[in-house]
C-alpha cells in the first residue's frame, strides 16, 4: 500500500485476471505446436484488440506488437467503451525480408491463428487444434501435394 496526499493508505491495485504475458518474452519467435505436438509455425507478431492506436481515439481495427495498426472497420468506436486490451490472434507470415531490409509485410500477407485456439504458453505455444486445417500450414500442404506427391514412391511408406 502507498500513502495518499492526506497520509491515508491507498488500497493496492487489483491483480489482473488470467496469465500475464510479455509479448516479446513469452510469444514472439516461439514455435507453435498443434494438439499432436507437430510443429506448425513460429509466432512472428500478435494481433491485439481493444487498444488505443490514434491519440485517444479507440479504433475497431487492431494493433500489433510490432507497432503496426490496421485501418478502422467502420470508424471510431464509442468513447465509453472499456474493453481491456487482449490478444486476438497470433500472426505468422513472410517476415524474413522485412527483418533483413526493414519495413513491414502488408496486412494481407499475415496468417492469423485465433487466440481461442491456443491451449498453453510455455517454452512453446501449444494449440488445442490440429495444424492440418490451419491456414499457417498451406505452404507445406501445397509442397506435399504438388512436389513430393509427384516423386515416384512418395505415396506410400516403405515396408
Amino acid at each position: 500500500m502507498s500513502a495518499g496526499l492526506d497520509g491515508e493508505r491507498l488500497p493496492s491495485a487489483p491483480l489482473p485476471g488470467g496469465q500475464v504475458l510479455d509479448a516479446r518474452l513469452h510469444l514472439l519467435d516461439r514455435q507453435v505446436l498443434d494438439v499432436d505436438g507437430v510443429p506448425v509455425t513460429t509466432v512472428d507478431d500478435i494481433d491485439v484488440a481493444g487498444i488505443e492506436v490514434n491519440e485517444g481515439t479507440r479504433w475497431q481495427g487492431r494493433a500489433t506488437a510490432a507497432g503496426g495498426a490496421t485501418a478502422p472497420a467502420g470508424g471510431a468506436e464509442p468513447a465509453g467503451r472499456t474493453e481491456p486490451p487482449h490478444i486476438a490472434a497470433l500472426l505468422t507470415g513472410p517476415v524474413l525480408g522485412a527483418r533483413i531490409f526493414g519495413g513491414r509485410p502488408p496486412r494481407s500477407r499475415w496468417v492469423a491463428i485465433r487466440w481461442a485456439d491456443v491451449r498453453d504458453v510455455g517454452i512453446v505455444v501449444s494449440l488445442a487444434v490440429r495444424g492440418e486445417g490451419l491456414e499457417a500450414t498451406w505452404q507445406e500442404r501445397w509442397f506435399r501435394d504438388h512436389v513430393i506427391g509427384r516423386i515416384p514412391g512418395a505415396g506410400h511408406a516403405p515396408d
